[in-house]
């Protein structure tokens, strides 16, 4: 079990719930900062983050920026980093490309023992967090996307029926948080979101 650790970001899911669930997972606590959106477009909060970007996590003395650099660094304090392993990153889809790109993670996990480990190895690892972060919330916008890719919805079912991640994915925290953001999509009030089709869903990147 980690330290408590403050998060500091918008009242969103945003970059964070891959995070959540990491630390959901291990067994962690953090704390929240919540900043108002209205303040943080006034440049004072702003200002202080590297890059002037959120997520920030703090960890005693140090404090983190970027969610990736954020990950890493909390899937290395807890052993869930893959080493060696290359790590792969994700490109942002662009329309009418959502087939086709969840069809390398099928294949990835077939050439994995047939789909019955994970992404990469036999253990729950940095990059399953992210993706299965990602794959929810695919699954949230268009739940018939995986109907071509067994391997892919039986990876997400066995990583969301953990216990621990189980109950944070049923949880009010988590819920509300998306379908907030999944009314301000469908609303058109989120412009620098990337939107991207599959069928009548909308995707956000």
């Amino acid at each position: 079990t980690c330290s408590k650790l403050l998060q500091i970001y918008f009242d969103v899911r945003g970059r964070c719930e891959g995070i959540h669930i990491l630390l959901v997972d291990q067994g962690a606590e953090w704390n929240e900062e919540v900043l108002i959106f209205d303040q943080w477009l006034k440049g004072d909060q702003k200002a202080k983050p590297v890059f002037g970007q959120l997520p920030g996590f703090q960890d005693g003395d140090l404090v983190f920026y970027q969610s990736n650099a954020i990950m890493r660094y909390l899937a290395r304090k807890h052993v869930v980093s893959p080493g060696e392993i290359p790590m792969h990153g994700f490109q942002n889809y662009e329309e009418g490309k959502v087939p086709a790109e969840l069809k390398h993670f099928e294949h990835a996990l077939h050439e994995n023992n047939n789909g019955q480990n994970f992404i990469v190895g036999d253990k729950f690892l940095f990059a399953d967090f992210n993706l299965v972060d990602l794959l929810h919330n695919h699954l949230m916008l268009a739940p018939e996307c995986f109907k071509e890719f067994p391997l892919l919805s039986g990876y997400v079912k066995r990583i969301s029926s953990r216990p621990k991640i189980k109950a944070f994915l049923s949880s009010d925290a988590h819920q509300w948080k998306w379908q907030a953001v999944t009314q301000i999509a469908v609303n058109d009030k989120l412009p620098k979101a990337t939107k991207l089709f599959y069928g009548n869903s909308l995707f956000l990147a």
